[in-house]
């Protein structure tokens, strides 16, 4: 998936990953998408719950070898 920026937050726990994702996704302008590479398995459901209050999209998700990524397009 093409991408406008990558968010490296891996190592970082709750809630250090969303609060550098809502930095970044700050940084974006309207339709521009987010890489977010995590390895905080609390991530997952912060992810989706980030993108559900805010109203970005969360485009998809993912995970291998206990890393796990993410893109968001911003709203």
């Amino acid at each position: 998936m093409d991408y406008q920026r990558e968010l490296d937050a891996r190592g970082l726990n709750c809630p250090l990953p969303i609060l550098r994702t809502k930095k970044a996704l700050g940084e974006l302008g309207a339709g521009q998408v987010l890489r977010v590479l995590a390895t905080d398995p609390g991530s997952v459901k912060d992810m989706q719950a980030f993108a559900k209050q805010t109203g970005n999209a969360l485009l998809e998700s993912g995970e291998a070898a206990g890393e796990f990524v993410f893109y968001l397009r911003k709203a």
